[in-house]
């Protein structure tokens, strides 16, 4: 599955190693303009490097900050004003489309690591976790 995030903006929070590092070279990779936060300066720019080199994407910068300040926060925010690809409510109901892009997804090897008895395709939140 081929995904193309062109034109759009994600701000990646700790992602100078881990999880995070992989969710921003993924979203470079799908062509995202990708910004990579962690609260070192160095570590912030060899993810850069890494995030670029690993997805042929160029477009990705770095933001400096412990998002846990609000001094922090506030660095990031003006470096990073704006971002188009949310990481939680989508303040609109959810396409039929979208919930078959799911079910291919889950139904392709990229879904390896997904585990758990229900995934939620609404484009919400929950406030609990249900039994």
């Amino acid at each position: 599955m081929q995904i193309d995030l062109s034109g759009r903006t994600a701000l990646v929070t700790g992602s100078t190693q881990g999880i995070g590092h992989a969710i921003a070279t993924s979203l470079a990779r799908a062509g995202a303009r990708v910004v990579v936060n962690g609260r070192a300066e160095e570590r912030v720019a060899d993810a850069v490097r890494t995030v670029r080199a690993g997805s042929g994407n160029d477009d990705v910068s770095g933001a400096v900050g412990d998002l846990a300040t609000e001094t922090g926060a506030a660095a990031v925010l003006e470096a990073v004003p704006t971002a188009d690809i949310p990481q939680s409510l989508l303040q609109r109901l959810i396409e039929p489309e979208e919930i078959a892009n799911m079910v291919v997804y889950l139904a392709s090897p990229q879904a390896s690591a997904t585990t758990g008895g229900a995934l939620r395709v609404d484009g919400g939140y929950v406030d609990s976790i249900l039994p």
